[in-house]
């Protein structure tokens, strides 16, 4: 499981019927040890199965976990599973 920051939108006009009322969203990956959550790494595609928006910290899911997230089998490489309301290190 991953930290990353919701950047924007993907529009497809055509996709995959499996992903129909899924939306797709740009995420950019987060340092989880980083003083603030400022994107720091790969921006990459992600299948949004939780309602989040843009500027949001966001838990994903990756590979074959990625597909299992949705409850079907379409071609996901990456799935959003959750929005990170508040982190926490300890040194």
């Amino acid at each position: 499981m991953d930290l990353g920051k919701v950047i924007g939108n993907v529009v497809a006009t055509k996709k995959d019927e499996r992903l129909k009322g899924y939306k797709l969203l740009l995420v950019e990956g987060v340092d989880p040890f980083a003083v603030s959550s400022q994107g720091h790494g790969r921006v990459f595609v992600a299948v949004d199965a939780v309602g989040a928006g843009r500027g949001e910290l966001v838990l994903v899911v990756r590979g074959s976990a990625a597909r299992l997230a949705v409850g079907e089998s379409p071609p996901i490489d990456a799935t959003i599973v959750g929005i990170v309301d508040e982190t926490h290190v300890n040194p």
